[in-house]
């Protein structure tokens, strides 16, 4: 931004390259010269009719003034000279100012041109310097883009990798005396399992007691590396060899995949491998300071935790003497319960068949009323119905038995 002082106004504002640009196109465009030529034959019509009205003035005010004097002739001979002089005095009066007037809108106009010329001259060269300034910045850019890639194909992947590890075995030690003065952070050089890592971080407590550690692997890769990898490549034998060295958490330090936003930060991959992490290098110094917190915390949590345990001896034999009783009464219970259960079952069943029983004497003692009807329903007349040899006998009998 650059301070414009308005020639005309004296105001002071601002202005930006686009500004400047802009103004460089109004200028230059032919739309600002017949505007310009516009209002310069305007100011001169102006002064033209300016001019005209004052003469016009004049002459009527001679003519006035002519008048007055004839008038004046007779009784006034005395004073003609005197009137002369004041005629003459007033002319001069009338044509200063109107003289001094055009002499003014004559030095705008030619101060406007003047002005337009030196703005489009100043622009012009202040357009031309932004751009040769803008120019060199990307030159100078493209030189250490160029300068860049050609650096990065000189180095190997391997030295690409060693640079990556140099750079956080650095930003380590800038903060080892103040922040990590009891850590332990080196490299790991055993490869008895066949396999090793890049660094161990290691710290302990007071009472020498370890409470994290970290294995980090570093990974990098050159832009004319031909097989790009990923950083997925790496985490199975990064998982391996945490475990190998028995460490608490694994953190791959990766520049792979710059285009994949997952790895922008700090990556939780815990759902593939348990405690591991990627993370760019500008986040080396905050994933050791994090997982070194959590684990204080964790310190804090189990020596509150072993104070109170000391602290309620009494309390924890107690539970678990409670424990042991509801143990064994919960044993006698469900045995209890079991033999409980089995004799409501033979119960049960013992009700089901004397229910069986009930219902079938029930039949029987309904079959035995219904039998008893039908023998009380019985009678000579029903019996020998048609059976006239019986009839005949039963009626011989009866004459016999009234005899």
């Amino acid at each position: 931004m650059s301070d414009i002082e308005c020639p005309h106004c004296k105001q002071v504002f601002e202005m930006d390259a686009a500004g400047y640009a802009s103004i460089v196109g109004q200028v230059r465009s032919a739309e600002f010269e017949a505007e310009l030529n516009t209002r310069l034959e305007e100011a001169k019509r102006t002064h033209e009719l300016a001019i005209e009205l004052a003469e016009s003035n004049m002459s009527k005010k001679k003519d006035e003034e002519y008048a007055n004097k004839e008038k004046q002739i007779q009784r006034l001979k005395g004073e003609l000279e005197k009137k002369d002089m004041e005629r003459q005095m007033a002319v001069n009066e009338a044509t200063t100012p109107l003289q001094t007037q055009i002499s003014n809108l004559q030095n705008k106009v030619n101060n406007a041109d003047t002005e337009k010329a030196l703005m489009e001259k100043t622009l012009v060269e202040k357009h031309q310097m932004e751009l040769t300034t803008r120019d060199k910045i990307i030159q100078m850019k493209e030189e250490e883009i160029e300068l860049r890639k050609e650096m990065k194909m000189k180095l190997s992947t391997k030295m690409l990798g060693e640079t990556l590890e140099q750079h956080c075995e650095l930003e380590f030690n800038k903060l080892r005396p103040t922040a990590f003065p009891t850590a332990y952070f080196e490299k790991d050089n055993d490869a008895s399992g066949g396999t090793k890592g890049d660094y161990i971080f290691k710290e302990a407590d007071q009472n020498d007691v370890e409470f994290i550690s970290i294995m980090f692997e570093m990974k990098n890769e050159g832009e004319t590396t031909k097989s790009k990898k990923k950083n997925e490549d790496f985490l199975e034998k990064l998982d391996k060899d945490r475990k190998a060295k028995g460490c608490e958490y694994a953190v791959l330090v990766s520049m792979l995949e710059p285009d994949n936003e997952l790895y922008n930060g700090i990556a939780d991959m815990s759902h593939k491998y348990e405690k591991m992490y990627v993370v760019r290098p500008q986040f080396f110094i905050p994933i050791i300071t994090l997982l070194r917190n959590a684990a204080l915390k964790s310190i804090e949590i189990r020596n509150e935790l072993a104070v109170i345990r000391s602290q309620n001896v009494d309390v924890e034999n107690f539970e678990a003497d409670l424990k042991e009783f509801q143990e064994k009464f919960n044993r006698n219970y469900d045995l209890a319960t079991r033999q409980f259960m089995k004799a409501i079952e033979r119960i049960d069943k013992s009700i089901d068949e004397l229910q069986k029983t009930k219902e079938q004497l029930l039949k029987s003692g309904n079959n035995y009323r219904l039998a008893n009807d039908k023998a009380q329903d019985i009678t000579i007349k029903k019996l020998t119905r048609n059976n006239p040899t019986m009839q005949a006998k039963f009626e011989a009998a009866n004459d016999d038995s009234e005899d």
